[in-house]
C-alpha cells in the first residue's frame, strides 16, 4: 500500500462506505452472497475474494450473442487477470445446468482455444441483480429478458466498489478497456496517482507521455517529498493542481 500519508487511503476516505439509500455506489462495501456456479457452491462472494482484486461481470441470460463473444474474450484475459492478483467471476441469471451448456458454444464460436477457468455464477431468482442495482426489485419476477443486467464491476481487496460499468445488450464490452481499468486502479491504490483521459497515451505533446496526475488529497508537503520530480503544468488560474509524475519511474512491484 502507497506510504503516501495524505494520498491514497485519505482519498478513498471521501468515498462513504454505506448508502442511506440502498443503491450500491463507488466506495460502498459490496454485497455479500451465496450462490451455485459452474465450479462449484460459492458460500460466500466476500471469502471468495480473499485480500485480492475482483471482478464480476454479468450478463442477462445464457445463449445470448454479445454475452458468447464477451465469455470468449474474458478467457483469453483471464492469465492476464491472474498475473495481476485479480479474480474474475462472471454472473448470469440462469441456472448452472444451462450455464454449463451455453459454455459449449461459447468455446466452439470463440476463433482462439479457449478454456473457461473462472465461475459462472447462477441467479436465476434475479436476486443477486437486484443487490447489486442491476434490477428493479419491481422487475424481480417478470419474466421479459432482464437487459439492465450487463454491467461489470471492478471491487479492491477491501471488498468496496472501485469501478462500475453498464452496458446495453447491444454493445460489446471492450477487454482491454476493463484491463486498463484494473491497471490505472492499482497504480493509484499504490501510488497516489490519478491517470488522465486517454492514459497511457496522454501528455505526448508536453513531452510526458503515460504519465499520471498526483491525487488532489496529495498535500504539497508530501508531493515534494515524494515525488520530487513532479511537473506542474501552468495554467491560467495559476492553481496548482495539475501535477503530472513519472509513472516509469515509480516502484510498480511494491
Amino acid at each position: 500500500m502507497c506510504n503516501v500519508k495524505s494520498g491514497s487511503e485519505t482519498y478513498a476516505k471521501l468515498y462513504p462506505e454505506f448508502s442511506s439509500d440502498g443503491v450500491l455506489r463507488l466506495g460502498n462495501l459490496v454485497p455479500d452472497f451465496s450462490a451455485d456456479t459452474t465450479m462449484g457452491p460459492m458460500k460466500s462472494f466476500h471469502e471468495w475474494i480473499e485480500g485480492k482484486w475482483a471482478i464480476l461481470f454479468s450478463h442477462p441470460a445464457d445463449f445470448t450473442p454479445v454475452c458468447t463473444t464477451e465469455i470468449g474474450r474474458l478467457a483469453l484475459k483471464y492469465k492476464d487477470l491472474q498475473k495481476k492478483g485479480v479474480k474474475l467471476a462472471t454472473l448470469s441469471a440462469d441456472p448452472v445446468e444451462s450455464h454449463n451448456k451455453w459454455l459449449e458454444d461459447v468455446v466452439a464460436h470463440c476463433e482462439n482455444n479457449v478454456t473457461i477457468d473462472f465461475p459462472i455464477i447462477a441467479d436465476p431468482t434475479r436476486e443477486i441483480s437486484v443487490k447489486y442495482g442491476m434490477l428493479d426489485p419491481n422487475n424481480l419476477d417478470l419474466e421479459n429478458l432482464p437487459l439492465t443486467i450487463r454491467a461489470v464491476f471492478i471491487i479492491g481487496p477491501d471488498k468496496k466498489l472501485k469501478l462500475s460499468l453498464n452496458y446495453p445488450a447491444s454493445v460489446g464490452r471492450n477487454m482491454d478497456e476493463i484491463v486498463r481499468c484494473v491497471d490505472a486502479l492499482q497504480l493509484s491504490a499504490k501510488h497516489s496517482v490519478a491517470t488522465p483521459a486517454n492514459w497511457p497515451y496522454n501528455h505526448d505533446s508536453i513531452g510526458k507521455k503515460g504519465w499520471a496526475f498526483l491525487l488532489p488529497t496529495v498535500t504539497p508537503e508530501d508531493a515534494k517529498t515524494h515525488f520530487p520530480d513532479h511537473h506542474s503544468c501552468k495554467v491560467p488560474s495559476g492553481v496548482d493542481y495539475l501535477r503530472l509524475t513519472d509513472v516509469s519511474k515509480l516502484n510498480l512491484s511494491s
